[in-house]
Order: C-alpha cells, then sequence, then structure tokens
C-alpha cells in the first residue's frame, strides 16, 4: 500500500504529530511525505518529498491571526496548479494532517483520502463549540481539507471518530518535576508585548520560547529563548505550569505530564476557541491577550493549584494499524459530498 502523509506546516503542532506517526506508519506501507507551508520551527527527521508553500494562516504580534497578511500571501493560481499537477493518482491514500493541496488533488482525482488530524475532531458536533454562531470558522473546517474519512484527536473522546491525543515518546519517557519556572510558548505574540505583560508578575520566573528569536536573552524575571526542540522538552519537563496559546498538542503535553496549564486562544482563529471551551470544561483557565482583566488572572493562576486528571494512552501503533488495514470504521457518509 502506498500512502501520502501529508502535513499542514503551520505552527509546530502538526510536525510533532507526524515524527512520531510517521516510523510508525512506515512500518504497516510505503509512505511518501507531502510538507505545506513553512511556518514550523521543527525539523522533520526523515526525507520529504514534496514542499510546498500551501495555503498558510499568517500570525502577528498581538496575539491574533492576521487577516491581511494571510489574504496577501494567498495566490490562488499557484495553489490551483499544485493541486491540478500533483502526482496524486500514485497513491491509494491519502492520509491528511489538514493540508488543502493534497486533499484537493485527491477530491479532483479520486483517490481515498482521510483527515487525520485534531481539526478533523471538529467535524464532529459532540466536540465543545465556544457559545455564539461561527460561520466563517466552521465554513474553514468543513472545507479547508475535505475528506472521504476523518479520524479526529481532542482531549476526550467525545464522538466514536475522535481518540485521545498522540503524545510522542520524547514526552512520555520524561519523569517530570516541578521546579520554579513557568514555560511559556505564545507564537501569535510579539516578545515585547509578553514582556510587558510577565514583568508585572515578578515573582515568578518565566521561560519564553519565542519563535521570533535566535539567541537567549534576560529581561528582569523573563528569560526569552529560541525555539529549540530539546530545550522546550526540558523547560516543560521541569517547570510548574504551562502557559501557551489554545493550540491543541503542547497543552495535550502539558496536561500528560500534570502540568499547570493556562491558554490564550489567538485571536480570529476559530479552532483555538474551540480548544479552550474544550478545556475549560476540564478546568482548565483561559484568557484573551488584551483583556483587561488577563493580568490578574495570570496572577491568581500562578498562585493556585490545579488538579486535572486526563488519561492519554499509547495509541499510536494501534491507530495506525486500523487506518490502513480497515478504514471503513472511519468513513462519514457525507462528509466528501457538497463541496
Amino acid at each position: 500500500m502506498k500512502i501520502l502523509y501529508a502535513i499542514q506546516g503551520t505552527g509546530n503542532g502538526h510536525v510533532s504529530r507526524a515524527r512520531e506517526v510517521i516510523p510508525t506508519l512506515k512500518r504497516f506501507a510505503d509512505v511518501d511525505v507531502f510538507l505545506s507551508g513553512g511556518n514550523s520551527n521543527l525539523e522533520l527527521p526523515f526525507e520529504v518529498n514534496y514542499k510546498s508553500k500551501g495555503l498558510s494562516f499568517d500570525y502577528g504580534k498581538s496575539g491574533s491571526l492576521s487577516y491581511f497578511n494571510t489574504l496577501r500571501k494567498l495566490q490562488p493560481t499557484r495553489i490551483w496548479r499544485e493541486i491540478r499537477d500533483f502526482p496524486i493518482q500514485q497513491y491509494d491514500l491519502v492520509l491528511n494532517d489538514f493540508e488543502c493541496i493534497s486533499a484537493y488533488a485527491a477530491k479532483l482525482r479520486g483517490v481515498p483520502c482521510m483527515s487525520f488530524s485534531h481539526q478533523a475532531s471538529l467535524l464532529s458536533k459532540q466536540a465543545p463549540r465556544p457559545s455564539g454562531f461561527h460561520l466563517l470558522g466552521e465554513t474553514i473546517l468543513s472545507h479547508y481539507a475535505p475528506a472521504d474519512y476523518a479520524v479526529g484527536l481532542h482531549f476526550q473522546r467525545y464522538d466514536d471518530s475522535i481518540f485521545t491525543p498522540i503524545i510522542r515518546k520524547e514526552i512520555r519517557q520524561l519523569n517530570p518535576i516541578k521546579l520554579g519556572h513557568y514555560t511559556v510558548y505564545l507564537p501569535a505574540v510579539g516578545n515585547q508585548e509578553i514582556l510587558n505583560m510577565l514583568t508585572q508578575i515578578p515573582d515568578v520566573r518565566w521561560e519564553v520560547f519565542s519563535r521570533n528569536n535566535r539567541y537567549t536573552y534576560m529581561e528582569k524575571n523573563v528569560c526569552i529563548r529560541p525555539i529549540q526542540n530539546d530545550m522546550f522538552i526540558h523547560s516543560l519537563s521541569t517547570c510548574r505550569g504551562l502557559l501557551t496559546s489554545a493550540g491543541f498538542e503542547a497543552p495535550a503535553e502539558a496536561l500528560f505530564l500534570d502540568k499547570k496549564l493556562f491558554v490564550i486562544p489567538i485571536g480570529g482563529q476559530y479552532e483555538q476557541a474551540c480548544n479552550a471551551a474544550a478545556l475549560n470544561e476540564l478546568g482548565v483557565s483561559s484568557g484573551n491577550f488584551g483583556d483587561a482583566s488577563l493580568l490578574q488572572d495570570l496572577q491568581n493562576w500562578v498562585t493556585k493549584p490545579q488538579t486535572i486528571s486526563v488519561n492519554f494512552p499509547d495509541i499510536t501503533n494501534d491507530l495506525v494499524e486500523q487506518i490502513v488495514f480497515d478504514q471503513a470504521p472511519f468513513f462519514v457518509p457525507g462528509l466528501a459530498a457538497g463541496w
């Protein structure tokens, strides 16, 4: 069986999951890798057969998605050409982690496509949502990467086609301890904006991992570091808690390691609003960048205990084997219709 594993390269979460899944997948099938987008700070430790600029979301420095920069970088002619010309017909299955070019190429040529991502879990109405009506967000989730099948990953098993997070071996093998610092990863917030906020909580030592930095420096009680995988894992393993955006992988790893967690959803990114809603149900604190109450909420968070019990078993091998040899249980009638 020949499989194309297609990865959305915006942010580190998709790439982090691929580093865990692809070596397992290669035990069962012939696998090629397609990386779309280029905002990840993590490297893939195996050959990438295809690369594309893809269709990626762009973040500003004020905690929100930059619609202007995202639209400015949109190149519909290039994207259509890549969809049309991609050699998709040589594959028996596309395993798609929220990547649009391979998804539409598969639809165009009639190649089976399975959505295998956290975003796929949000196709189920059982997954938590923020209050209110969010037409644009729901439309993007449903149409960005169409598929015939859906395997979703979420903080809980809200539906039959939703599974608990894939926690990478580097995290599972840790023996976490709690030292005095808090780890910070807020990729949509600029360094100065982070410093302005965290230096106002002087009794806490913060270790900030920034996509905007190439070197380490200190300002008062805040250490700004470049994103480096081993350094981040060490910081997370030894921290008292994690302050991060409301993505999926980093919060899941923090919960697995029994760390306190506070999330700040990236403004304008509906998936993160959904994640924050799900985490709130578990008892995780959240806030929005720019809110007048955020500083006080963070001060309260660092002084109060947090006890959240999760069960994230190691499902990678069994789930990958089931995907390769028995796709039928994950078929979603009508999922790929009407695009």
